[in-house]
């Protein structure tokens, strides 16, 4: 539960929320990522990719809105529940705990019983945060991170959890 006065709105993502998303993509991202991700996908994340890809992902994406702004978002694809972020004043809040939970739900109605993540091995605060929600981590492999030069091999833990 959100524990803020603030209104929070969870809905489908627009094309006017694709610049909010991109900008919270690449600060939770770097945030996350930096030192746990090979340098050749740093060198190619750069502030204009997270635009491109958060305009080009509208369809999968849902946000949350305090005060008529974007505040995080989580992205979905059938079983994959493959980004979740929320802006920096809005950790702590609850807010990432709604917005996973959105993501199960949209794995549910893709037809899905079980839903799957990626986190990059390093990203420790991140392993903790989806433990705490009930995800089991089922052991290290090599995601393929998709870039327009085909994909790079992250080291990552796979977590898992019923729908």
């Amino acid at each position: 539960m959100i524990d803020r006065d603030d209104a929070v709105l969870i809905r489908p993502a627009t094309g006017g929320d694709a610049s909010a998303v991109g900008a919270i993509w690449r600060d939770g991202w770097r945030d996350g990522h930096l030192g746990h991700v090979p340098e050749e996908l740093v060198a190619i994340r750069t502030p204009e990719s997270f635009d491109l890809r958060a305009a080009q992902r509208v369809d999968d994406t849902t946000v949350a809105e305090v005060d008529g702004a974007v505040a995080g978002f989580v992205m979905v694809l059938a079983d994959e529940v493959e980004q979740v972020y929320v802006a920096a004043e809005q950790r702590g809040t609850g807010m990432a705990g709604a917005l996973l939970a959105e993501g199960l739900r949209h794995v549910g109605a893709n037809g899905h019983d079980r839903a799957w993540l990626a986190v990059a091995s390093g990203n420790t605060r991140a392993r903790r945060f989806y433990e705490r929600h009930g995800w089991t981590d089922e052991g290290a492999f090599d995601y393929p991170a998709r870039t327009s030069g085909g994909p790079i091999a992250v080291p990552c833990h796979r977590y898992t959890r019923a729908v």
